[in-house]
């Protein structure tokens, strides 16, 4: 008889892999918030790229200088896939989509759409083969992301930019997922290399768009260097890292559709963003995704 139930016994590295998955998911929160938030700021997409990659890109230097900037080991197509994925396109898509939505719808576009995205690119590129709580789980965070759709065609309330640019940072994300799993390199040297390499993207475009940086206030400077560059660009990216290499990358994945719950709640808490029964049902909807795609309601026979 088969039936499901929380495991209530994991092994070290399960709880390793749920730890850094969790650490990932409350940063990503408050870095969509962070980014939110920014908008009402002098700050602009290449002035937050700058400070969310050059923190972690000076704080993990003996790495990448260790490993220099393309390590032998790692085929070049991976390599362009995690910058691509994780680094500069991705944060500048997302950012430019996150400046025109709401937090919370963001957290549901963005961090609901990643798991699908990785979990369809694992099934028809790489043959995984997700067992029926994870289907299931999958198909929860599509009705949560579709409750939001439908709302928002009622009532026109986000930009088509938000349906297209969030989902394609999500599938650019779990490309990167992909990529990492395959690499070879560690959480933190996969860290180091996309932050040098997305800095010295940024940078580039930088010295010819121009910088707002000394237009912003202290306070401004001093929240996106935590928000993004410490927690979001440094502890989020290794605590992701670990959660792939030892959950696998679907699985670890599947942690971000927790980030609409969250982005929801701290878009009307903090930024006084109008939170309605539509937005409610969809965060909860994904979040109970969450829990059968991630494993975590484990199969029992």
């Amino acid at each position: 008889m088969t039936s499901f139930s929380v495991t209530n016994e994991k092994s070290p590295s399960l709880i390793t892999g749920y730890a850094g998955g969790t650490v990932t998911v409350l940063i990503w929160a408050t870095w969509l918030l962070a980014t939110r938030h920014s908008a009402a700021t002098p700050l602009g997409s290449i002035d937050i790229g700058l400070i969310r990659y050059g923190v972690p890109a000076l704080a993990l230097s003996p790495v990448w200088l260790k490993i220099g900037l393309l390590p032998k080991s790692v085929p070049l197509h991976l390599l362009a896939l995690m910058v691509a994925g994780a680094g500069a396109v991705f944060f500048l898509v997302a950012t430019l989509a996150i400046h025109a939505t709401p937090a919370g719808s963001s957290g549901i576009l963005l961090g609901g759409s990643m798991p699908l995205a990785t979990a369809l690119i694992g099934v028809f590129i790489f043959g995984e083969r997700p067992d029926i709580t994870r289907k299931l789980g999958l198909a929860a965070i599509v009705g949560g992301v579709l409750i939001l759709l439908v709302q928002s065609l009622a009532d026109a309330s986000l930009p088509w930019t938000s349906f297209v640019l969030l989902p394609a940072g999500a599938v650019l994300w779990a490309s990167y997922t992909h990529a990492f799993r395959r690499s070879g390199l560690t959480a933190i040297q996969a860290s180091a290399l996309i932050a040098i390499w997305s800095f010295l993207i940024i940078a580039a475009l930088a010295g010819v768009f121009g910088t707002s940086l000394a237009q912003a206030s202290a306070e401004d400077l001093g929240l996106q260097v935590l928000s993004q560059g410490i927690l979001s660009g440094l502890v989020a990216m290794v605590a992701y890292g670990t959660a792939v290499k030892t959950l696998g990358g679907t699985q670890a994945a599947a942690f971000t559709a927790i980030t609409p719950v969250l982005a929801t709640l701290g878009g009307g808490v903090l930024l006084g963003e109008e939170i309605g029964l539509a937005e409610i049902a969809a965060a909860v909807i994904t979040g109970i995704g969450v829990a059968l795609s991630t494993g975590i309601a484990a199969r029992r026979r």
